[in-house]
């Protein structure tokens, strides 16, 4: 038994200030937040009001708005994102290709450039003079240039092509590395077996790598359901509330608006359960019996 407990007690003295540090800045925070939103106020000067904020969630177009927003680009973005990924993946793993060094760190790149400095270039890029406008005036793609950060469609578009620039690369070192670990001698044996590209492709790789896309379709569906920078120094949500999503409408109760914190702590809290709701349904569409 003492030999057990000096274990024990060795094991918990390396591990507990890892333990301190997450508990005082992760779920202190988070449990500080749960209890801020049931108050609400000017300021700090904050009062109880129970599920009062959480009723109010229903009745509020601009929160409504900013929801429909983010489903948008979650369930337009996301799909898209992960198959680009996967598409260049197994391209880039492909031992024929010359390169294949230069072009994986060009496509990587976007993902470890500054947010707000990206967001800035797409903003000119996609302004009505902007490069992308005079391009397709050029080719004769259009018949006028597209108000791409003025019409609510193109806004939208626009933040999502934003998005998938930047992170399909982050997804696809995943994918890489994976398809790396995958031994060759399977696609020999099926290629022998007469089995096209095509079905190589459904039926070892997409199976082969089906932990990977749950991972990433998971960190994709949080990273989505909390944007902020795209949106902020994009279109700063507009035109009116077009492009607003739930990260931004929290700074806006915060910062921009008269502060109403206890508000805004509610609206955080719905960012936290739609991601635990999407988190379980991604993991039992996946397969995965423990959840």
């Amino acid at each position: 038994m003492s030999h057990r407990l000096r274990n024990t007690t060795i094991g918990w003295s390396f591990i507990a200030v890892a333990v301190i540090l997450i508990s005082l800045f992760y779920f202190y925070p988070m449990g500080q937040a749960l209890i801020l939103s049931f108050k609400s106020g000017t300021g700090t000067n904050l009062n109880f009001v129970g599920l009062d904020n959480y009723k109010r969630l229903f009745g509020d177009p601009t929160f409504i708005a900013a929801v429909k927003n983010t489903f948008i680009y979650l369930i337009v973005q996301v799909p898209v994102m992960i198959i680009l990924a996967l598409f260049i993946s197994v391209l880039l793993n492909d031992r024929t290709l010359k390169f294949k060094g230069f072009f994986r760190t060009a496509i990587f790149l976007p993902c470890v450039t500054s947010l707000v400095a990206y967001s800035v270039i797409f903003k000119y890029l996609f302004s009505l003079d902007g490069l992308i406008n005079t391009m397709l005036l050029k080719l004769h793609l259009i018949p006028s240039a597209i108000n791409w950060l003025t019409d609510p469609y193109w806004a939208k578009i626009t933040i999502i092509i934003a998005i998938t620039w930047r992170w399909t690369g982050y997804n696809m070192i995943f994918y890489l590395s994976a398809l790396q670990n995958v031994d060759q001698s399977i696609y020999e044996a099926a290629k022998i077996d007469g089995a096209s590209p095509f079905q190589q492709f459904f039926k070892i790789t997409i199976p082969m790598l089906k932990p990977i896309i749950l991972f990433t379709s998971i960190t994709s569906t949080i990273g989505t359901l909390q944007i902020f920078d795209e949106i902020m120094n994009i279109t700063k949500g507009g035109p009116g509330n077009a492009t607003t999503s739930i990260s931004q409408y929290i700074y806006n109760l915060s910062f921009k608006y008269t502060p109403d914190f206890g508000y805004a702590a509610t609206v955080s809290y719905v960012i936290v359960f739609l991601i635990v709701i999407f988190a379980i349904l991604q993991f039992k569409v996946a397969g995965d019996r423990d959840v």
